[in-house]
């Protein structure tokens, strides 16, 4: 039967319905329109080839009338591309989005750890797996897992935990709630995550007769709730009876696009304020309140004055044990918290008093209600005096001069030069987000991108593909380690392809550093951590590198420019020739494995065995033991 509508109803499948459908869907915020899904990463196979792939065909090449366009890209590696995905979301402040669409069994069981990410990170991505036959006639088809206790359960289930939303189509009626409570999921600030709709494979080539009306533009608006009067009257009384408060900002309030009054609350109160990993650039580095990274990968300055705080203002932070070292950061005996976030479960958190409320708003109001209060001027000294120490110490890490073999930091110095403001760094894994934290100064919300929620290695490659799509007018730069690299370099092609121009930075080390420094200092002798030759003996034996091992030539087989250098000079003069050109680029660059890294004034709790015959492993373990005696839950 043709695509003609009649009596109010278009005879579509059920996958030219969602692409249809999914054309339509607008997100709002103060006032500003955008399309909710940008376009569709999809790889395809017997489980949606026929499907949701001919629906994107459809739509590309012989679109409905009323039907916008879903542009499409062709990744590599179905977990790649949910990363690019949640990149490009949290690059758009989670306004906008991408669809994503796997085959059935182990191309869609690909995308678990995406989906994992993506929630851990708060970040919407939408994802449809395909699934086994809803007839149950081809059965097992190929690639089906069964249960022999029930035949409900495919690998597709597999997502649930990891998703903030799912749901499976056996019939076409069931689609019409399912991507309404999609969308609502997808632009909740509080609840957002990854949604997942499992779409069994004879379903979505199923013809139906949809009501047209479901296809019309819908704006789905994006809250910003207020601050309830009571409790932002508990929360001024707490600040106006604080002597030494600390406010740490999360990724709430760089979703929430909060800086300007983030900044106006600092200026106005002098609060210090210190970041998360999702947070840094929600103050720009060099205001006089600013006292960057606190916690486990935090800097002297953010750290010092964690520790004697005795109230600390979460604003739009979920306190990973990063944040709060484990539980060891906030010292004072006395110390309280206020926490302002979207959610209330995150609100509640360290026993705070709750202002559940948008970020933005809540700021807005808590400067208001502040406007006669200020920190004692002994504060505001101390402030002055812990920021000027940690600028020194942060341009000693990056001008080491450190021979034979540069220290990352000196790579981090120079590329934190030689950004512009709206030029965006990436990362997400190993010792890099720790020196990071640390180190950077970013100048506004923007230029500073690291996952840090799962710290997921293969991240950083798609999500350079995911930043680009969302800036296409910044310089996108990510730092890759060698490590990572081996885990997931696929979208290399992706962005060859698609003439996407980022640039890679790949720090070349020959093993694990971060993991490797932790398990040295943990009494485990980095074994298992060093890309070696094997030796005469075990693991602890291999010293020689890997002959014929070769990544710098590995991404020129990807098709990306790349650029071998061995010195900072020469990696500036790289990076000048990278960033004038207008193809994808590598910059590789071997570092030392050993560091050395910033001082560091925390602690993040790794268990240590507490019985073992190996002595680098009983010492450690007493250290272990002394180091968790400061540890307590905030009550």
């Amino acid at each position: 039967m043709s695509n003609e509508a009649y009596a109010g109803t278009i005879r579509l499948t059920v996958a030219q319905a969602t692409i249809r459908f999914l054309s339509n869907q607008y997100s709002e915020r103060d006032g500003v329109e955008q399309r909710l899904i940008a376009g569709a990463f999809g790889i395809f196979g017997h489980g949606n080839v026929a499907g949701i792939g001919q629906a994107l065909l459809q739509n590309e090449v012989a679109p409905l009338e009323g039907e916008e366009p879903m542009p499409y890209i062709m990744p590599r590696n179905e977990q790649g591309q949910v990363h690019a995905a949640a990149a490009f979301a949290k690059t758009k402040n989670r306004l906008q989005t991408y669809m994503c669409t796997a085959s059935i069994g182990p191309g869609s069981l690909n995308m678990v750890t995406g989906a994992a990410l993506a929630t851990t990170n708060r970040l919407p991505v939408l994802l449809f797996p395909s699934d086994q036959f809803a007839t149950r006639v081809p059965d097992p088809v190929l690639q089906q897992l069964e249960d022999p206790t029930t035949l409900d359960i495919t690998v597709n289930d597999a997502f649930r935990p990891v998703s903030r939303f799912f749901d499976r189509i056996n019939r076409p009626e069931q689609l019409i709630p399912s991507l309404l409570g999609a969308m609502r999921v997808l632009t909740d600030p509080a609840d957002t995550g990854a949604v997942t709709i499992a779409m069994p494979q004879d379903v979505q080539a199923e013809a139906h007769d949809w009501p047209i009306e479901f296809f019309r533009k819908r704006v789905w608006h994006v809250r910003r709730p207020v601050p309830e009067p009571a409790a932002l009257e508990r929360a001024v009384a707490l600040i106006r009876d604080a002597k030494r408060p600390l406010l740490i900002a999360g990724g709430g309030a760089i979703y929430s696009e909060a800086s300007e009054q983030l900044r106006a609350f600092a200026t106005a109160t002098g609060i210090p304020v210190a970041d998360t990993q999702a947070g840094k650039g929600a103050i720009n580095f060099d205001h006089p309140c600013a006292v960057g990274g606190v916690g486990s990968t935090g800097g002297d300055s953010g750290n010092h004055l964690a520790d004697k705080a005795d109230l600390i203002i979460g604003v739009g932070t979920r306190y990973s044990d990063f944040t709060t070292a484990s539980k060891t950061q906030f010292k004072n005996p006395d110390v309280k918290f206020v926490n302002v976030n979207v959610a209330a479960f995150d609100a509640a958190k360290q026993s705070a008093e709750m202002v559940v409320a948008d970020a933005r708003e809540a700021l807005i109001a808590l400067t208001e209600a502040l406007a006669d209060y200020h920190v004692e001027p002994a504060y505001t000294e101390e402030i002055a005096r812990e920021r000027e120490a940690w600028f020194a110490a942060t341009d000693k890490c990056y001008h080491l001069g450190h021979t034979p073999l540069p220290a990352q930091t000196e790579v981090f110095g120079a590329l934190n030069e030689l950004l512009g403001d709206e030029d965006v760094v990436i990362n997400a894994a190993g010792s890099m987000p720790g020196d990071l934290q640390a180190l950077w100064q970013a100048r506004t919300p923007t230029q500073y991108h690291v996952e840090y929620a799962f710290s997921c290695m293969g991240y950083e490659i798609p999500a350079a593909l995911g930043v680009k799509l969302a800036r296409p007018d910044s310089e996108v730069v990510s730092i890759v380690g060698d490590g990572t690299y081996q885990m997931l370099p696929m979208e290399l092609a992706t962005v060859a392809q698609e003439g996407i121009k980022v640039i890679y930075v790949l720090l070349q080390n020959y093993g694990f550093a971060s993991i490797g420094s932790l398990s040295e200092s943990h009494g485990s002798q980095r074994f298992g951590t060093k890309y070696r030759r094997r030796g005469q003996g075990g693991h602890l034996q291999d010293e020689d590198k890997i002959a014929g091992v070769d990544i710098a030539a590995n991404a020129e087989s990807w098709g990306l420019k790349v650029y071998r250098v061995s010195t900072i000079a020469e990696f500036k003069e790289a990076y000048a020739q990278a960033h004038a050109g207008d193809e994808a680029a590598m910059i590789h660059i071997e570092t030392d494995l050993y560091g050395p890294n910033p001082p560091a004034s925390s602690w993040w709790d790794v268990v240590v065995s507490s019985v073992s015959n190996l002595e680098s492993t009983q010492k450690a373990y007493k250290q272990y033991v002394e180091d968790r005696k400061p540890q307590r839950h905030y009550l």
